[in-house]
């Protein structure tokens, strides 16, 4: 009797100690801590009016169907303070303003890609995280905090994977939607706020229920993705596996659980200046329409998807496929990015530029990048087409996880149905005469889908032809490639992007033009502290920082190297010597911008 005494102690023990470890880290996160810049400096890419527009136009997302009003109610698991209080989401990395308050465009006094929208169907306003949030970023020096738009965050929004660690948005959500559900004076609180008015007996009562709906679709999703090991290569600051986590929602929780597969190649989010002169995006070039690609991106984000019916029957003909997204401010998101310009070195803040060094690192540009970063541009459908250099990773040499997975993952989507003879008539290219539902790749699959989603959103909305194609994007077809490649893209404003290579391996563009050898193995992510000597973020360990180990898969930073020796298989040129290296940095401060014509 006494050992199995002993046996159940120690499990209580174990138990006990295993709730006091989950509440210490949802008490104290692994978080930077948050300090407000001193001011703001917003740089001349457009205007005041394109700005608001782009933080605060919904697109559709539901973040897994959290009301507005909730999110903004609830309080941190163990203080009466809002989550949503621009000192806390601070803390995880999202763009704010020094003293920011509420305003028309802006009542939740959230940050900078945090909106609302009304759902047609229940009426019920919905949490909206769009675009902005995660291409919009920031760098800080000496107290000043410059904002680039349609640049790289350096948030943690997309991790459900529970760590011991903490600081990731989602795990620190999921504690204030348990405490609030399970502590009754915090749910008081919180129904008070959110039931105003209407607060009685049987609302309160029924608002329980749905938190605890709500509860548990973030529980299942983070017992989901850790039992399964779906996330296994850590995101951290600024990165996510868009392609892995979009084809695991759709194909493996929309689907079958057969189609989940491992996300280990996380990404950057790359810059959106220009974008809409590029015959093809994403990292690799594998998306043609504008349309097709920002509706992907809503659903990657959270917007809602039916694929079956209330009785686990596909749904068919012009039921399919109901989604939130929203076309016309998809559209008009789309078309003010195309106003967007590359940001221009500011010297008034990061110092003066050395016209003459940049000068002669326009000639080493010339010899050593332009074959590969400057395009061929024509005039097609309006707009100016730049032809994108895609760089086979076998060449290259970076880290290939993201484009291996893309042109080799394949998914069972035979329960949706589909008569091959309808996916040849949805206009996406190529056409696949007898296609094999049972093996599909992630790049067709989901493009199929969004054309179906694309499709009934137009019906629905009654948009007429002429209207579609213009809102698709220049006429465009919903074109997919499955390359082996990353694209070389245009430099402009590539300053105020790091880190670098589509991983974010490479902290600074002084160590993207040198050896590997002389590029940080481990480094710390997550902080807006800028050196502009060697153009990067702070890469030395700060409290609350993320630790990157590019050891690991998908964080590899091979590469892109300038060194001696026969090139090919990651060497791209001869070895660049220091003072070469700091030539070539001061020409990429005024490339694209106003300065680079004063070069003499």
């Amino acid at each position: 009797m006494r050992p199995l005494l002993r046996t159940l102690s120690c499990l209580l023990l174990l138990a006990v100690l295993a709730i006091c470890v989950v509440l210490y880290f949802i008490a104290r996160p692994n978080l930077p801590a948050y300090t407000p810049a001193q001011s703001l400096l917003y740089l001349d890419q457009w205007s005041e009016a394109d700005r608001q527009a782009y933080y605060f136009t919904p697109q559709g997302t539901e973040v897994k169907g959290l009301p507005y009003g909730w999110f903004t109610a609830l309080e941190l698991p163990f203080s009466t303070n809002h989550f949503a209080a621009p000192e806390q989401l601070g803390r995880f990395g999202f763009l704010l303003s020094p003293d920011q308050q509420p305003s028309a465009q802006n009542p939740g006094n959230l940050p900078v890609g945090f909106t609302s929208h009304v759902n047609a169907g229940d009426g019920q306003r919905y949490l909206d995280i769009t675009c902005a949030a995660c291409h919009t970023g920031e760098l800080r020096f000496n107290g000043t905090a410059i904002r680039i738009d349609g640049g790289s965050a350096q948030h943690v929004l997309p991790s459900t994977v529970p760590t011991l660690r903490g600081g990731s948005f989602g795990q620190a959500l999921v504690a204030s939607l348990a405490a609030t559900y399970y502590l009754p004076w915090k749910f008081d609180r919180f129904a008070k706020q959110v039931l105003g008015d209407g607060y009685s007996a049987a609302s309160k009562a029924q608002l329980r229920t749905a938190l605890k709906a709500s509860l548990g679709r973030f529980l299942r999703a983070a017992w989901n993705d850790t039992h399964r090991g779906l996330y296994p290569t850590q995101e951290g600051p600024g990165r996510t596996d868009a392609f892995g986590r979009i084809a695991n929602a759709t194909f493996g929780d929309g689907i079958s659980p057969s189609n989940y597969r491992p996300g280990n190649a996380p990404v950057d989010y790359p810059q959106l200046w220009d974008i809409w002169t590029f015959a093809w995006v994403q990292w690799n070039g594998s998306a043609q329409q504008p349309m097709a690609r920002n509706i992907g991106e809503a659903l990657g984000v959270g917007a809602t998807l039916a694929l079956f019916d209330e009785h686990g029957q596909p749904l068919a003909g012009a039921d399919r496929y109901p989604s939130s997204v929203r076309l016309e401010d998809l559209y008009q998101l789309e078309t003010t990015l195309q106003r967007l310009r590359p940001p221009a070195w500011p010297e008034a803040v990061l110092g003066k530029v050395d016209l003459a060094r940049a000068a002669q690192g326009r000639a080493l540009f010339d010899q050593h990048c332009a074959q590969c970063h400057v395009p061929a541009v024509s005039e097609q459908g309006g707009r100016p087409v730049a032809q994108l250099n895609m760089i086979p990773t076998s060449v290259i040499g970076t880290d290939s996880t993201a484009a291996d997975n893309i042109a080799d993952n394949r998914y069972d989507v035979s329960a949706l149905q589909w008569d091959p003879a309808e996916l040849n008539q949805l206009g996406v290219t190529p056409k696949v005469e007898k296609p094999d539902l049972h093996n599909v790749s992630v790049a067709m699959a989901l493009a199929w889908v969004t054309a179906f989603v694309e499709q009934r959103a137009y019906r629905d909305a009654g948009t007429a032809p002429a209207r579609q194609s213009e809102m698709n994007g220049f006429g465009l077809p919903i074109g997919v490639r499955e390359l082996r490649a990353y694209k070389a893209r245009p430099l402009a404003g590539v300053w105020a992007t790091p880190p670098y290579l589509h991983n974010g391996s490479v902290p600074t563009l002084y160590q993207l033009l040198s050896p590997q050898t002389e590029r940080d193995q481990t480094f710390y992510r997550g902080t807006f502290e800028f050196d502009p000597r060697h153009m990067g973020y702070r890469t030395d360990k700060f409290p609350g920082g993320f630790f990157y180990d590019t050891r690991l898969i998908g964080n590899h930073n091979s590469g892109h190297e300038f060194r001696d020796g026969p090139q090919g298989r990651g060497v791209i040129g001869p070895l660049l010597q220091p003072q070469q290296r700091w030539a070539l940095l001061e020409y990429l401060k005024v490339l694209g911008g106003p300065l680079e014509k004063h070069l003499p």
